[in-house]
C-alpha cells in the first residue's frame, strides 16, 4: 500500500517576509540604545535666579547700618549731633543786647539820683544793688532758655533722626525681599522655558531611537497577520507500492540472511547441526 505525507507551508512570499524580518529583528536588537540621548536632564539657573539668590545672602543682616545710626541718635548725647552750630552767636548776641539794655538801667538810676541829689547816696546804692540782682537774674534767665531752646531742638531732631532709622531697616529686608521675590519669578520662568526645551529635545530623540523598534513592530504585526490569514500551501509526497520483482528480491534478501546466519552458527540447508 503506497503512503504519502502533506506539509502544510505558507506562501512563499510570507515566508521570505518571515525570513526578512527575523533578520532584521536580530540586527536590531543586537545593537544596545544610547540611553544618554534621551536621559532626563534639569535646566540650570537662569541668571535672574542666580542674582536673587546672591541679593538674599547680601541682604542678610542689610538693617545693621541703621540700626547703628539709630543707636548713635539715642541716649543722652543723641541730640549733640542736631545742635545749632550758629547757637553759640545767638546767645552770645542776645545776651550782648541785655546787657547793652541793662547798662542803660543803671544809667538811669543814676540820672534819677542826680535828679534828686542823691548821687551816689545810699538810696541809690540799694536802687542799683536790687537792680543788677534782678538783672543778672533775667540774664540766667535768658541764656538757660537759650540753652533749653536749642537742646530741645535737636533732641526733637534726634528722635525724629532715630525714628527714620529704624523705619528704613524695617523696609530694607522687606524691600530686598521684594526684589528677590521678582527675580525669582522671572528666572523661574526663564528656567521653566529651558526646561521644557531639554524635555522636547529628550522627547525627539527618545522617538528618533525608539523609532526603528516601532517601525519593525510595525512590519512584524504585518507579517504575523499574512501568516495567520493567508491560506497555506500543502506539499505531498507518495512512496508508491513495491513491484512483485522489489518484493520478491526483498524477501530473497531476508531469507538468504536468514540460512546464512544458519550456516555461520554451524547447520545445514536442511536444518541439521553440522557433523
Amino acid at each position: 500500500m503506497a503512503t504519502s505525507t502533506q506539509n502544510i507551508q505558507g506562501a512563499q512570499f510570507v515566508q521570505d517576509l518571515g525570513k526578512d524580518y527575523g533578520t532584521q529583528l536580530a540586527g536590531l536588537t543586537a545593537v544596545p540604545l544610547n540611553t544618554d540621548l534621551y536621559a532626563p536632564q534639569v535646566a540650570a539657573q537662569d541668571a535672574q535666579q542666580t542674582q536673587a539668590y546672591n541679593l538674599t545672602g547680601s541682604g542678610i543682616g542689610a538693617y545693621q547700618p541703621y540700626i547703628s545710626s539709630a543707636e548713635s541718635y539715642s541716649g543722652p548725647t543723641g541730640y549733640q549731633s542736631f545742635m545749632s552750630p550758629y547757637q553759640t552767636d545767638v546767645i552770645d548776641a542776645s545776651l550782648a543786647s541785655f546787657d547793652q539794655q541793662a547798662g542803660q538801667g543803671l544809667q538811669g538810676i543814676a540820672d534819677q539820683a542826680t535828679m534828686s541829689g542823691n548821687l551816689g547816696g545810699g538810696r541809690e546804692g540799694v536802687q542799683r544793688a536790687n537792680y543788677q540782682a534782678q538783672s543778672d537774674l533775667n540774664r540766667a534767665l535768658l541764656e538757660s532758655g537759650l540753652l533749653q531752646q536749642g537742646f530741645t531742638q535737636g533732641n526733637q531732631l534726634a528722635q525724629n533722626a532715630f525714628s527714620q532709622q529704624q523705619s528704613l531697616a524695617n523696609q530694607v529686608p522687606s524691600l530686598n525681599i521684594q526684589d528677590v521675590g521678582q527675580l525669582g519669578t522671572m528666572g523661574g520662568l526663564q528656567q521653566a522655558q529651558a526646561q521644557a526645551g531639554l524635555d522636547a529635545t529628550r522627547e525627539q530623540n527618545r522617538m528618533r531611537a525608539q523609532e526603528p523598534y516601532e517601525r519593525l513592530g510595525t512590519y512584524g504585526q504585518g507579517v504575523a497577520s499574512l501568516m495567520s490569514g493567508y491560506p497555506g500551501q500543502y506539499q505531498t509526497s507518495t512512496v508508491p507500492n513495491p513491484t512483485p520483482l522489489q518484493t520478491a528480491l526483498g524477501t530473497a534478501s531476508v531469507l538468504g540472511g536468514i540460512f546464512g546466519g544458519n550456516r555461520n552458527q554451524g547447520y545445514t540447508y536442511d536444518g541439521q547441526p553440522k557433523p
